[in-house]
């Protein structure tokens, strides 16, 4: 109970300041483009038929009303996505418990984060880390906070990642089959986990900490969520070919170097024009090898114990890196990075306080980035805003995006129930378009390019409204509206 003491007393102090953290963060940004697959599988149909004819905003509200259908879940998750199901059953009785809003189901997130959080501490405080300094490191991460409050599985993933690793560092006797059955639900919350959790295996091998008899009922453990997961993977491994462009090592590299810094500190180069964020990138750089270094030189003389932590810190870039190479493709992404962010902090946690309150301090502007900025939201928000602002009760082109999901589900949360949508597929022309606004008086174009195919679609629908019978008649944020003249 006495070793308990310091992790008790910093969960306290540091959980409630966390609350306020990841519910603000989650009531401040808008719907995001991934979440709406979410929102849409666990709701009425995961795939909707937007038709040929518009509809009000209000109608994507009702398919994506909760259901919750295990079985429908996992046969859609087969045919129509790369996830596998774990996550998805969670938030299906979420929904279905406690309502279908976009804020309720991140509030899944947000739990699990604050889960998360706790367990950083007790690993950090079985690492010889002060768990407060660790807590609030973490919690000041942008990836951290980001992949935490979303409505995706990253939080559940991380929590139950976290989980494994503090069974395994239990005091007498760890629990080798208990750590496995984490780690495998959290690959099965997220197939990406499995590298921070092999790299967490792999330290304590190296550090002599775990044996043959732990590592098989680890993999014990594991086995039966890996017998899932593979059941699922091989039904979706060709379902997204494009979804990342080609491998390029020379590319990946400084965009692999430039994530992991921005999981620590956020996007700050991008609150400033050139050349100041090219200088702030440079000294962000500057700051987090100058926090490495000092961390490595704390860990100089006794490192062993710090090999799990080093591993499951650098297993997602190895990993993701691997990825790349095997099937030609660049998956490197914040958030996929964020796994490692947890045990990362509780490595760098053992850093002077001083050097930490300046690590705080520049994590405290980034997460006001977060919570404000444009530059690091998604643009469903202000576009949908704009666009009712323009449309004055009339048409609202909208891009159907690659799965005619995304950017439909997110314009639409953020729209007035009654503003009337029409979906433009990537296969129209534009005469096809001017046919289906028909004699619509003003046409609002909502320029949302956030994929392949809306990029393509957008000069499509601006050339259905170019010509003599058309006038400009106003601009926005992402939109532009134009009124018929003859």
């Amino acid at each position: 109970m006495v070793k308990a003491e310091p992790v008790f007393r910093a969960v306290l102090l540091v959980l409630p300041f966390a609350v306020a953290v990841l519910v603000l963060a989650a009531l401040a940004r808008g719907a995001e483009y991934d979440e709406q697959y979410t929102l849409f599988l666990t709701g009425q149909v995961p795939r909707p038929d937007w038709g040929d004819a518009p509809f009000p905003a209000a109608t994507a509200w009702a398919l994506q009303h909760p259901t919750f259908d295990p079985a429908g879940i996992a046969r859609a998750l087969r045919e129509t996505d790369v996830h596998p199901p774990l996550y998805f059953w969670l938030a299906g009785i979420w929904r279905s418990v406690l309502g279908a809003d976009l804020f309720t189901l991140r509030l899944l997130s947000v739990a699990c984060s604050l889960g998360a959080l706790a367990l950083v501490g007790v690993l950090a405080h079985r690492h010889g880390v002060r768990p407060g300094l660790a807590m609030l490191l973490t919690l000041g991460s942008y990836g951290f906070v980001y992949t935490g409050i979303i409505a995706r599985g990253f939080a559940l993933a991380t929590l139950l990642t976290l989980a494994g690793a503090v069974l395994l560092t239990r005091d007498k006797r760890p629990l080798g089959l208990s750590a496995g059955l984490a780690f495998g639900a959290a690959c099965c919350a997220n197939y990406l986990a499995v590298f921070a959790a092999l790299g967490y295996l792999a330290g304590r091998v190296l550090a002599g900490a775990t044996r043959v008899r732990g590592l098989a009922l680890v993999g014990l453990g594991i086995a039966p969520f890996l017998t899932l997961d593979l059941w699922f993977f091989l039904a979706q491994r060709n379902a997204r070919p494009d979804q990342f462009p080609p491998f390029d090592l020379l590319a990946t590299l400084p965009r692999l170097a430039r994530l992991s810094v921005a999981n620590l500190f956020g996007g700050l180069p991008l609150y400033a024009p050139a050349p100041w964020s090219e200088v702030i990138t440079v000294v962000l750089a500057g700051a987090a090898l100058w926090l490495v270094s000092i961390t490595a030189w704390t860990l100089r003389a006794n490192p062993r114990p710090s090999l799990p932590l080093l591993g499951a810190t650098l297993g997602p870039p190895i990993g993701l890196l691997g990825l790349g190479m095997l099937f030609n493709n660049t998956p490197i992404e914040l958030r996929y990075l964020a796994f490692s962010v947890p045990f990362a902090t509780v490595l760098l946690a053992r850093a002077p306080t001083i050097v930490l309150a300046l690590v705080y301090a520049v994590q405290a502007v980034a997460l006001g980035g977060l919570m404000l900025g444009r530059e690091t939201m998604q643009p469903a928000r202000e576009t949908a805003r704009a666009a009712a602002s323009l449309a004055q009760g009339d048409l609202v082109l909208l891009p159907s995006g690659n799965d005619g999901v995304g950017i439909v589900g997110a314009f639409a949360r953020e729209s007035p129930a009654d503003l009337r949508l029409l979906v433009v597929r990537p296969t129209e022309d534009a005469a096809a378009i001017r046919r289906r606004i028909g004699d619509e008086r003003r046409v609002v174009i909502a320029a949302m390019a956030q994929d392949d195919a809306s990029r393509t679609t957008i000069p499509v629908m601006q050339q259905a409204v170019t010509g003599p019978c058309w006038r400009p008649a106003g601009t926005g944020f992402n939109v532009a509206a134009f009124d018929r003249a003859c």
